[in-house]
């Protein structure tokens, strides 16, 4: 009888953890697609649209990465975002530009990784656009102008210096297909796709919501992270 006791005791608690992760109506009605703070609410407000422009339409230079320089400082985004993301950082020249090396305390891993700059060193430490251009492209930004678009490719607040094979792991991928896997930094992430999507006024999935949604149940109040 215990033996039995216990079995359905485990069945129970597999049943309750799994169940609601493969049926959205279960996870709706458990509550896991609740979440609280301006990050959820930010969300809800966004557009959701199920049908969006063939991918096959999209081309990355129309965003013109690395072509403009908004802030009139004479260095192109990536060494503005390494700059600002690495610490223990070093130019090649005293004052300039380009980053020599740094240390980079990977958001995507959580692990520390030496930057060293060289053919085939750089790589190590990549510039990742939070909401992917691609991504960007099917949930609104095939209607913009060149000038909007360019925009958003340079814009540091959809940057950040990651590591470069997660960076690659990630690709095109929405919330609902890829997250971080250091699991502490899920939510910083979540927000700021949603950040980002809502100032540039791009729509997401219904899938790609209800994964949001599911990464904000976990941190209850979540913030927006703050435009810079």
């Amino acid at each position: 009888m215990l033996i039995l006791l216990v079995v359905a005791v485990v069945l129970g608690i597999t049943i309750g953890l799994i169940l609601p992760r493969v049926n959205g109506g279960v996870g709706r009605l458990t509550g896991r697609y609740t979440a609280t703070g301006d990050a959820a609410q930010t969300l809800q407000s966004l557009t959701v649209d199920d049908h969006s422009r063939p991918g096959r339409q999209y081309r990355r230079e129309s965003f013109g990465f690395k072509e403009t320089d908004a802030d009139g400082n004479g260095c192109n985004v990536r060494e503005d975002v390494l700059t600002r993301d690495l610490t223990d950082l070093r130019t090649t020249t005293p004052g300039g530009c380009k980053v020599a090396s740094g240390r980079l305390q990977d958001p995507y891993t959580g692990r520390t990784i030496e930057f060293v700059r060289g053919p085939k060193t750089s790589s190590a430490v990549q510039i990742d656009h939070v909401v992917a251009l691609e991504n960007a492209w099917r949930s609104g930004a095939s209607k913009w102008d060149t000038a909007r678009r360019y925009r958003f490719g340079n814009d540091p607040y959809n940057l950040l210096a990651v590591d470069g094979p997660a960076n690659q792991a990630k690709g095109s991928a929405s919330a609902d297909y890829w997250l971080p896997e250091n699991k502490d930094y899920q939510c910083s992430y979540v927000a700021r796709q949603i950040g980002v999507k809502d100032k540039y006024s791009l729509s997401v999935t219904s899938s790609e919501k209800q994964a949001m949604l599911a990464v904000l149940h976990t941190c209850p109040g979540q913030p927006l992270p703050q435009d810079r």
